[in-house]
C-alpha cells in the first residue's frame, strides 16, 4: 500500500535545502543537488514537478535558480507525496466486503495524518542528529 521511492526522498532532501537559504536567495540545481547528494539530472525532473504543482518558484538567468514558494512549516510530507507517487492515498479497498471496507478506510486515514508533517521538522531531527553526535571522550 505504502512505498515512499527515491524521487519523494531526495525531493524532501531538496526541499530541506531550499528551507535553509534566505528569503531572497535561490539555489541552483547544481548546489542543491551536490549539497543534498542528488543526482543532478534527476533533481532537474523533480524540481520542475514540484514547481509545476506550487512547491517552488524559479527564477531564470545566470543568478536564477530555485526557491520554496511558501515556508517548510506550510508543506507537509503529504503534499510531497501526493505529488510525486501514483495513488498513495487512493482508495484500495476492491471489495463488498463492509468491514474490510472499514478496516482499509481507517487504515488509510491513519496513515494520511503521519503523513501530514510539516516539513520544518526536520530541523528538529537535524538537531537531535548533532546532538547524538556530538560526543568526548
Amino acid at each position: 500500500m505504502i512505498g515512499i521511492s527515491s524521487k519523494t526522498v531526495y525531493a524532501v532532501a531538496a526541499l530541506q535545502e531550499l528551507g535553509n537559504i534566505q528569503d531572497d536567495s535561490v539555489l541552483k540545481i547544481k548546489e542543491i543537488a551536490a549539497n543534498a547528494n542528488i543526482p543532478q539530472n534527476f533533481l532537474e525532473q523533480i524540481l520542475l514537478e514540484l514547481k509545476k504543482q506550487g512547491l517552488l518558484t524559479s527564477t531564470k538567468g545566470a543568478h536564477g535558480g530555485y526557491k520554496l514558494a511558501k515556508p517548510l512549516k506550510d508543506i507537509t510530507l503529504k503534499d510531497v507525496v501526493v505529488i510525486l507517487e501514483a495513488d498513495i492515498f487512493s482508495d484500495i479497498c476492491k471489495t463488498d466486503h463492509e468491514g474490510l471496507k472499514l478496516f482499509w478506510a481507517d487504515l488509510k486515514e491513519n496513515v494520511s495524518a503521519v503523513f501530514q508533517v510539516p516539513l520544518s521538522e526536520l530541523r528538529n531531527y537535524q538537531f537531535k542528529a548533532t546532538q547524538t553526535l556530538n560526543y568526548s571522550i
